[in-house]
């Protein structure tokens, strides 16, 4: 492990670095598109449906008070009640009439003056202060405002929930006598929140000023019908309902699984609250799903650029190993890379009790070579003496160019008798070889000899040691008419 971090640990730490600022950028920029996200929903995308689904609202519930506001106003209807309703078919007719041209849910009038509740079927009953159920006529006659809307149970339509515009009608000098008004089914702003539900997958619902839900889609599934009791929206339930202006409130809360962004607004109309919701998972879905692409394109990228990187790198610490150990000419090992080789193999060659020998090779006169030929020669003589010695040895042997003109041999498990015989056999193959094949001199012969001195290492033998002996032999060598080979004892 040590040994993988002295070599690969720059490539370590910049793949952990690599590796950290892509996940900084993927994370950041997840973030910020979920921020971004969420502030469009909350402040544009939650309010614009709320506003739509008002507008909807207004829309269907002032063509029943301009109705509301010509009936109350219809000389016909006032003078009927001031002259003393003496004839109440003539006014069922005329709230009839009134239903079918307006297709409304209900038509009335209440007289003020015989408190006769009358609509498009007949008389229905008399209102009494009373009775809980009269009470908007009896709101409706303190009003200082011309008309209310409000929802009630219509009891001249089986009591489904209606809403009913409720217009104060007036003499000529302005007393009240009555009320009149028609009624707006729920059916018609339930399928607007089925529609707007459908189409923009939101949760839409109304409640009134206690919390209960009055209202919302056929296919929302609560478990409680006021929102003080609904877990999740509990928190915020407090808020909205203390919030009495026609104003957007942005909102959140969370459930065991989500977050949900809430806009929620008065209808002073319908002293309803109109909320709609968006679960904030299911607009993130699509975000996590490009997050996970875009993390596996980049993991994909990350890994391919750091295997180019390691296979770069292992290639230039080879290249740079093999430029360390190798002499550039030859393409021998060296004379460091040697030194580290022949003391590991001096220790095995004492732990195992095998000989071990060594032999240096100098080529004669090669100086005249140069003189004589050029260098570039010279280079050729030394490359082809480096390819004779590699064919000429043992595959356990080891040479490597010493300098200049000199070889080191470091033979392996072999006796100074055999050392000395594969050393003669050397130098009688270079002897005998043309080296004018290898160079510009082809019609001109070149022959080169060696000299060779051989040494045995002996037990608790210093590398100098060995070496100075064979450099002895050599020297021998040479003093004795070189192309020869010498042995130390």
């Amino acid at each position: 492990m040590q040994k993988f971090f002295r070599q690969y640990g720059l490539l370590v730490w910049l793949s952990l670095i690599l590796i950290t600022g892509f996940c900084a950028v993927l994370l950041s920029s997840y973030v910020v598109s979920r921020e971004t996200l969420q502030r469009g929903i909350t402040e544009q995308t939650l309010p614009i449906t709320g506003d739509n689904v008002y507008s909807e609202i207004q829309k269907d519930i002032l063509r029943p008070i301009f109705v509301s506001s010509q009936m109350a106003q219809d000389t016909f209807v006032r003078d009927w009640i001031i002259e003393g309703e003496q004839d109440s078919a003539v006014i069922i007719k005329y709230l009839k009439e009134i239903k079918k041209q307006n297709r409304a849910v209900s038509s009335f009038l209440v007289s003020d003056i015989t408190q006769q509740y009358y609509h498009a079927d007949g008389a229905l009953k008399t209102v009494s202060p009373a009775e809980a159920r009269d009470q908007w006529f009896f709101r409706v006659k303190n009003l200082k405002a011309p008309y209310e809307t409000n929802v009630d149970p219509d009891m001249a339509n089986r009591d489904n929930l209606t809403i009913f515009v409720n217009y104060r009608i007036l003499d000529y000098s302005g007393k009240f006598i009555g009320a009149t008004g028609i009624g707006l089914t729920l059916d018609t702003m339930k399928r607007l929140i089925d529609s707007y539900q459908s189409r923009f997958h939101r949760n839409i619902y109304f409640v009134d000023t206690k919390g209960n839900i009055v209202l919302s889609s056929s296919l929302a599934k609560r478990a409680n019908n006021n929102i003080l009791n609904t877990a999740g929206i509990n928190t915020i339930a407090a808020k909205i309902l203390a919030n009495k202006k026609n104003e957007s409130q942005h909102l959140d809360y969370k459930t065991e699984t989500d977050s949900v962004l809430v806009n929620a607004r008065f209808i002073p109309e319908l002293n309803w609250y109109l909320l709609v919701e968006q679960e904030l998972g299911s607009e993130l879905k699509p975000l996590h799903e490009i997050m996970m692409v875009n993390a596996g394109i980049g993991t994909g990228i990350t890994l391919v650029v750091l295997i180019i990187l390691l296979v770069s790198v292992r290639r230039y610490q080879k290249r740079i190993e093999k430029s360390a150990a190798t002499d550039a000419l030859t393409s021998l090992m060296n004379r460091q890379a040697f030194d580290f080789v022949f003391e590991n193999t001096l220790r095995d060659s004492e732990r195992s009790r095998q000989p071990l020998c060594v032999a240096l090779l100098d080529i004669d006169f090669f100086k005249k070579v140069n003189d004589k030929h050029g260098h570039l020669v010279g280079d050729h003589v030394l490359k082809e003496i480096a390819m004779i010695a590699k064919r000429s040895l043992r595959d356990s042997d080891v040479i490597c160019r010493w300098g200049g003109e000199e070889f080191l041999i470091l033979l392996k498990n072999c006796t100074l008798e055999k050392a000395t015989s594969i050393a003669e056999n050397l130098r009688s193959t270079i002897a005998a070889n043309d080296f004018s094949r290898t160079t510009d001199l082809a019609r001109n012969r070149l022959s080169i000899t060696v000299s060779i001195g051989v040494a045995e290492c002996k037990g608790k033998e210093t590398e100098d040691s060995a070496f100075e002996r064979a450099d002895v032999a050599l020297f021998q060598a040479k003093e004795n008419g070189r192309n020869s080979v010498y042995f130390s004892e």
